[in-house]
C-alpha cells in the first residue's frame, strides 16, 4: 500500500480548471509500472488523502493511472463530518468515476455515479456495482469524481483507497433490455409512476420489488429515474410484463434542481455537472428528446439543497407539480403551474395562434419503505400500452393525477352544437355561448370539488358522500373562464386553507 497527500485545501500547483463546470482537477495517482504486468490476481492499493475546504468547486477529480493488465478496479472512500452549529451545513461527499475517455461534459468516459449512496464501488467487464456500468478496464488516466455536496466551517477531510486486481479481463455480458409495448386495452386510460428510485442509485429497492409493489398500485406503467446514471436499464427486462410497461431514463440531478428523463433509448446517459447560470441546460434538454424522452422538471419547489428548479420551464414537455404524500411545496408547485397555464392563455390572445402549454404530472418518488409506489400516479388516455402512445398522452396533457387506483374520475365540457371536450383538449364555442362542466368521481369520500380557472377556484362543491362517488356540474362561458381543471380536496381543519390533493386534472380550453 502507498499513501498520498492531496494538501489542505486547493491551492497546489497540480490543480487544473477543467472544461466542467466548477470543476478542479488534482495530481495524479500512480501505481507501479515494471516490464512485466503483474500475475493474474496479484492486487496494488493506493490510499490518498486530501481537503476541501469551505466553498470547493462542485466536482473535483482525482486522476488514476490505470496500467495495462487490470480487470478490476475498486474504491471505497470516507470522510470526516464534523459536529456543527445548528442551521449550519455539515459534510456530505458523493462520489463516481469516469474513464480514460475524460472528464468533459457529455459524459463519454462516464463509468458510475452513486452520490452518497455508497461507501465503496468496483467495476470489472462483467459485473459492477449498481450504480456503476460493467465494461473493461482499459489502460490510461481515469477519473474518480468527488461532488462536495455541502462542506462544513471546519472543511471536509476525505481519504481513498484505490485497489486494482490483474488479470484476464473475462466476458461482456449482452444486456437485454424491457420492451417497448405491453399488453394493453386499445385506446384507454393507462396509470403510471414515471419517478421512482431503486438500489442502483440511492434507492433501497431491487427492479423486482419495485415491479411487484407497482402491480399492487394498479399500475400499468412506470419509468426507471435512477440519480445520473443508466445502470439499471439492463436489469429491468425480467420485471416487465404483459401487464406492466417499463419505460426507461435517469433522474439528472444537477446542483440547481432536478429533472426526470422520461422514457428514453436503453442506455442513455444525460450529464447533470452544470447549474443553470452555465447555459447548458438546453444542450441536455434536447439529448434527451433527441433519445426519444420526455423532459419532466422534479419536485420544482422542494426545500432540500439543490433540489429548487432554476432552469426555466422553455424546454420541459410536462412538469411534475405533486411528488409524493402532499406537502406545501406540492401546493407551491401547484399554484405556480397554474401562472403558467394563465400566461399560455394570455400569449394565445395576444398572438392569435396556440402558444403551447405545460401539462402537469404525479409521481411518488418512491426511495425505499414506507415510500408508497403509486403515490401519485398519472393517468393517461393512451392510443396503447407502448412507450410512445404513453408519452403522446403526457406531451397532450390527456391526463390526470389522482393519489392512488382507488380514484377514478371524468372531466369533460360541453356547449354548441353538441360539442365535447376532454381533458387536455380544447372547446372551440364562441364567448357567449353556454359551457357545461362534468365531474364524474369514484374512490373520493368527503372530497370537495373545485374548478379553478384563470381567474382562478371559480365554484366549489359540497363534499362527496362518504361512499365516494359522485357528479358536480358547473355552467360558465368561454368569456368567463379561458380554461377549466379541477381539483379533488381532502377535508380539512384549517378552516379556508384547502385540504390535501385527493386529484386534479389537466385543463380543458375554452373558446
Amino acid at each position: 500500500m502507498c499513501d498520498d497527500d492531496h494538501g489542505n485545501g486547493l491551492n497546489r500547483r497540480a490543480l487544473i480548471v477543467t472544461g466542467a463546470t466548477a470543476a478542479l482537477t488534482l495530481g495524479s495517482v500512480t501505481f507501479a509500472s515494471g516490464a512485466a504486468t503483474p500475475a493474474s490476481g496479484a492486487q496494488e492499493t493506493r490510499t490518498v488523502r486530501g481537503t476541501l475546504p469551505t466553498g470547493s468547486p462542485d466536482y473535483v477529480y482525482v486522476p488514476v493511472e490505470i496500467p495495462t493488465g487490470v480487470n478490476e478496479i475498486r474504491v471505497a472512500y470516507t470522510y470526516d463530518k464534523p459536529s456543527v452549529p445548528a442551521g449550519t451545513q455539515g459534510n456530505a461527499l458523493d462520489i463516481g468515476i469516469f474513464d480514460q475517455r475524460g472528464t468533459d461534459l457529455g459524459g463519454r468516459g462516464f463509468r458510475g455515479w452513486s452520490g452518497g449512496a455508497r461507501t465503496e464501488f468496483f467495476l470489472r467487464v462483467d459485473d459492477a456495482t449498481p450504480g456503476y456500468l460493467p465494461g473493461p478496464v482499459h489502460a490510461g488516466v481515469w477519473h474518480i469524481a468527488l461532488g462536495p455536496y455541502t462542506v462544513s466551517p471546519q472543511g471536509l477531510s476525505y481519504e481513498l483507497t484505490i485497489t486494482l486486481t490483474y488479470g484476464e479481463p473475462g466476458v461482456a455480458p449482452r444486456p437485454v433490455y424491457p420492451p417497448e409495448r405491453a399488453k394493453g386495452r386499445g385506446r384507454a386510460w393507462y396509470r403510471g409512476d414515471c419517478h421512482l428510485h431503486s438500489w442502483y442509485s440511492d434507492g433501497r429497492r431491487t427492479p423486482a420489488e419495485i415491479a411487484a409493489l407497482a402491480r399492487a398500485a394498479g399500475l400499468d406503467f412506470i419509468n426507471s429515474s435512477d440519480h445520473n446514471t443508466p445502470s439499471s436499464h439492463p436489469h429491468w427486462a425480467p420485471e416487465a410484463g404483459d401487464d406492466l410497461l417499463i419505460m426507461l431514463g435517469e433522474e439528472i440531478t444537477t446542483r440547481n434542481g432536478h429533472v426526470v428523463a422520461l422514457g428514453t433509448e436503453p442506455g442513455t446517459f444525460v450529464d447533470w455537472r452544470y447549474r443553470a447560470r452555465d447555459n447548458r441546460f438546453g444542450r441536455f434538454a434536447r439529448e434527451i428528446r433527441r433519445a426519444g424522452g420526455l423532459v419532466v422538471p422534479a419536485h420544482p419547489h422542494a426545500t432540500c439543497i439543490g433540489c429548487a428548479w432554476k432552469f426555466g420551464f422553455g424546454e420541459a414537455d410536462a412538469v411534475e407539480v405533486w411528488n409524493g404524500p402532499y406537502t406545501p411545496d406540492d401546493e407551491i408547485a401547484l399554484a405556480s403551474w397554474d401562472a403558467t397555464l394563465v400566461a399560455s392563455v394570455r400569449k394565445n390572445r395576444e398572438n392569435r395562434e396556440n402558444p403551447g402549454w405545460l401539462p402537469a404530472m404525479g409521481n411518488s418518488d418512491a426511495h425505499r419503505d414506507p415510500d408508497a409506489i403509486g403515490l401519485p400516479q398519472t393517468v393517461v388516455l393512451a392510443e396503447d400500452l407502448t412507450r410512445e402512445a404513453i408519452q403522446d398522452g403526457i406531451r397532450a396533457g390527456r391526463s390526470y393525477v389522482a393519489e392512488s387506483k382507488n380514484l377514478s374520475l371524468t372531466f369533460t365540457a360541453s356547449g354548441g352544437r353538441a360539442q365535447h371536450a376532454g381533458i387536455g383538449d380544447r372547446l372551440r364555442v364562441d364567448a357567449d355561448t353556454p359551457v357545461t362542466v362534468r365531474l364524474e368521481a369514484t374512490g373520493a369520500p368527503r372530497c370537495t370539488v373545485r374548478f379553478v380557472t384563470d381567474q382562478g377556484v371559480l365554484f366549489t362543491s359540497d363534499p362527496l358522500p362518504v361512499g365516494g362517488a359522485g357528479v358536480v356540474e358547473w355552467g360558465t362561458t368561454a368569456a368567463y373562464a379561458a380554461y377549466v381543471r379541477a381539483e379533488l380536496r381532502h377535508e380539512t381543519a384549517a378552516g379556508a386553507v384547502p385540504g390535501a390533493l385527493a386529484a386534479l386534472t389537466n385543463p380543458i380550453f375554452l373558446g
